[in-house]
């Protein structure tokens, strides 16, 4: 997979489970972290878990496995890392403290538009 496809997958996989404000912006021309972050926020920790699980099923149908995951018992900010792409699942508390969209708005929003449903 593209490192667009797998973003996309994960941003599919957290819609389905309910994850809320998904985002998903290319920085693959400002750092060699990664090529795209994809952000989104759970209503609770039990729902941060279950996305994160989500896009971990998903990804790995498609043969892709994270790299790394990180702050799985926290439950306020969990990072999977797909080498490419990082997928962020935020309490809504720290995605406001941390703020990625604004540490990263040099970066490209990825439309989104047909992918989402409606809240």
């Amino acid at each position: 997979m593209t490192p667009k496809e797998i973003a996309l997958a994960a941003v599919r996989a957290l819609d389905e489970k309910k994850g809320k404000e998904i985002a998903a912006i290319e920085i693959a021309d400002l750092t060699a972290l990664a090529d795209y972050f994809v952000i989104a926020s759970g209503t609770s920790n039990t729902q941060i878990n279950a996305l994160c699980d989500a896009v971990e099923k998903a990804l790995k149908e498609q043969g892709e496995t994270p790299l790394r995951r990180e702050g799985y018992r926290d439950g306020t900010w969990v990072l999977l890392d797909y080498g490419c792409v990082a997928v962020h699942v935020f309490s809504q508390e720290a995605r406001e403290f941390y703020d990625l969209e604004r540490l990263w708005r040099d970066g490209r929003q990825v439309d989104l538009t047909g992918l989402l449903t409606q809240d």
